[in-house]
Parts: C-alpha cells; structure tokens; sequence
C-alpha cells in the first residue's frame, strides 16, 4: 500500500475516490485543487480558499492549491504531481468514471510527471456510485446545475435517495458526470467534522445556475 495525492475538486466522486483508496489501506499524503487565478475560485466547482481551507482542517489532510491560469492548467497541474512524488507519493486518485477524454487527460499528467494514475470509480455502475456515498453517510448538496440538462429546482439540495431518484426519472444522468450537476461534500465518514460554509446569492451565468460558497 502506498502513499496518494488526489485530485480534489469539492465534488461527491472525488470524495469517493479518496474514501475507497483510504479504505483500501493506501495512506493520504495530500490533496491538490486546481485554482482558477483569474477568477478567484477553484476550477470547475468554484470554491473560495477559504472553503477549500476548511475542508482540508475537517479531513486533516493538506490541500495545495495549483494557482493556474487556463493556458497553463496541464503544465502547472504535472508540476504539482511532480512535487506530490518528490514528497513520497507513487500515485494520485482520480474520481473521474467513464468519460474517454477525462481519463486520457489524467493519465498522460501523471505519465509525464512519472507517477501512476488510479481510478477508484473506473467503469462502475453511474447510479451505484452516488447511492453508496449516500449509504456511506456523505452530505452532497447540489452547488451548481446546467438547467439545459436539469432542472433549476435541484439546485441547492444535498443528495438522497429519493432526490437521485428523481434527477434520474427527470431523464438526466443520476450522478451528474455528463456536467448535469456539481456537489459540494461537507460531511461524512472521513471528515472529522461538518465543514461549516456560508452561501452566497445564486447566480445565473448562461444556462448554469451557481450556489455560491463564500
């Protein structure tokens, strides 16, 4: 068993990665967030340092933040990986599932900067992944929905199985890998307690409807 960073997005999959790589016995060195410099929030799940901070004192594990600007998000993203084997890691979870691209991406940054990449979710049942975080205790509010795939209506909603239930019936994908959906996981079996975040007033851009987390 070995030593990992994982890549952290806030999300309820990478959350899962990391509970089932911890699970397997492998110990965390750190977690690394790729942190939007122009627009002063982590990529993709827009979360504020200072959440970011507060999840890394609940899970006692260290988040680095890789401050990058889109033109060097791969670049900056392998030297951090690079830094991450230097410090003793041999590998860095992912918790992306089945999309090609995704996987591709991860695997040439940690080709590149030698170390392995390994996904905890790889090919499993979509649906079954969001309903054992749930059965393992997870809290996952909905932060973000692209109201061309969901409704706007889930947004703001933490996660059950009645709620998966019926993001599925509405005919978007259950777990939201196809960017339906963005979570935020503020508790559960490996933190080592609920992280408190304050949420802004929701924000329209295009057809994405934001929880801000202040």
């Amino acid at each position: 068993m070995g030593a990992f960073v994982a890549s952290y997005s806030g999300g309820k999959d990478s959350i899962l990665a990391i509970d089932r790589s911890i699970s397997a016995g492998h110990r965390p060195l750190g977690l690394i967030t790729t942190y939007n410099t122009d627009a002063g929030r982590s990529w993709f799940h827009g979360l504020s340092a200072s959440a970011i901070d507060a999840v890394s004192q609940s899970l006692k594990i260290p988040i680095k933040l890789i401050k990058t600007n889109g033109e060097n998000y791969a670049a900056n993203f392998e030297a951090a990986l690079t830094q991450a084997k230097q410090n003793g890691a041999s590998m860095c979870i992912f918790g992306d599932i089945d999309i090609e691209t995704h996987l591709q991406w991860c695997q040439k940054c940690c080709e590149n900067a030698g170390i392995e990449a390994f996904f905890p979710l790889l090919k499993q049942n979509r649906k079954n992944l969001v309903h054992e975080l749930i059965d393992k205790g997870y809290t996952a509010r909905i932060t973000i929905v692209n109201t061309n795939k969901i409704a706007e209506k889930f947004l703001g909603k933490i996660l059950t199985h009645s709620l998966v239930e019926k993001i599925d019936k509405s005919g978007a994908d259950a777990c939201g890998e196809n960017g339906e959906y963005h979570t935020l996981v503020t508790d559960g079996p490996i933190f080592s307690q609920p992280v408190g975040v304050t949420f802004g007033d929701v924000i329209k851009q295009g057809e994405y409807i934001i929880l801000p987390i202040l």
